[in-house]
């Protein structure tokens, strides 16, 4: 006990002797720690309010407790319950969905050997992800629309013989949300596994070529393992966002024709809090989201660590 407690205390000892010895390096950090404190924690005391009949006449103190009454309420809500349903639903048509398709897209680029072919793909797949909703939504309403490309493709190869306007048609909003927001980030997502495959020594696969084995066998192999630390780090991110739907891809295509099946629990916040100014409300349901989402991501990091060896990637 005594030796660990020595060997901690030296080691504690040199990383604050390191810190000093960099801290011109190390001051660079702090106008960032003071944007998250004043942007991020103090802030944090505007969540009082869920336990509060909050108006734009009160003041945060001076606003009367209700105690747990805004949770009540939310219990009994149907339209928030419609939200959550709406929310998980493409939540897990995305995770299900789009998760893989990232892991794929960058495996394949990988084995592509360099040149043009392999930018162009890289810059078509990326190039999505830095439009904004406003334009690849607008897009989206063109193409959709009665007259829109996808329906006179449709019609061109015979499989409709009138087209619809299918944002209007609130059946089919989940998975256009799911293909669309695919289209924007499948892409970019690959930036992390690409990163990550460029690491892997490049002996394994000359090793792996030389005992016999194809390209599948070195794909399941050598690069799906040497994969696996960031693919439990984004599956952690993506389940614990799982009540936290795109709300701009939301404002855009949602439409009073489809409002049933695409509000979310973003959307319903934005509306509860900004546009009907119940802040004491939407603050109380944003909270409960928020507890929900930190209790799935330490159950997913207690699932990913069985995964790897009994080693978390974030805790």
């Amino acid at each position: 006990m005594k030796k660990s407690a020595v060997k901690t205390k030296k080691s504690f000892k040199e990383r604050y002797e390191l810190f000093l010895s960099q801290w011109q390096l190390q001051s660079m950090v702090l106008p960032g720690i003071l944007f998250l404190f004043v942007f991020s924690y103090i802030p944090m005391y505007g969540l009082v309010i869920a336990f509060k009949h909050y108006t734009v006449i009160d003041s945060m103190a001076t606003a009367p407790w209700v105690g747990l009454e805004n949770f009540r309420i939310i219990l009994g809500d149907k339209y928030f319950w419609e939200a959550v349903v709406n929310t998980l639903g493409i939540s897990l048509l995305k995770l299900a969905i789009g998760f893989f398709i990232p892991i794929f897209l960058a495996i394949m680029i990988f084995e592509v050997k360099a040149g043009p072919f392999k930018k162009i793909v890289q810059t078509v797949s990326y190039l999505p992800h830095f439009l904004s909703w406003i334009i690849l939504g607008g897009m989206l309403i063109s193409w959709l629309s009665t007259n829109g490309l996808f329906n006179q493709m449709l019609m061109a190869i015979g499989m409709i013989e009138k087209g619809s306007n299918h944002l209007l048609d609130a059946d089919k909003y989940w998975m256009i949300a799911v293909l669309s927001d695919i289209w924007k980030e499948a892409g970019w997502g690959t930036i992390l596994y690409l990163a990550t495959m460029s690491k892997i020594d490049p002996t394994y696969y000359e090793a792996a070529k030389i005992d016999g084995a194809n390209k599948i066998s070195q794909i399941k192999n050598i690069t799906i393992p040497m994969l696996t630390p960031i693919i439990s780090l984004n599956l952690i991110l993506n389940i614990s966002g799982l009540l936290g739907s795109n709300l701009d891809q939301t404002l855009v295509l949602m439409n009073s024709q489809n409002s049933s099946r695409s509000e979310v629990i973003n959307s319903y916040v934005y509306r509860m809090g900004l546009t009907q100014g119940d802040f004491s409300y939407a603050t109380a349901v944003g909270l409960g989201i928020s507890i929900v989402s930190i209790i799935l991501l330490i159950i997913t990091n207690f699932l990913t660590k069985k995964m790897n060896d009994n080693q978390s990637v974030i805790l």
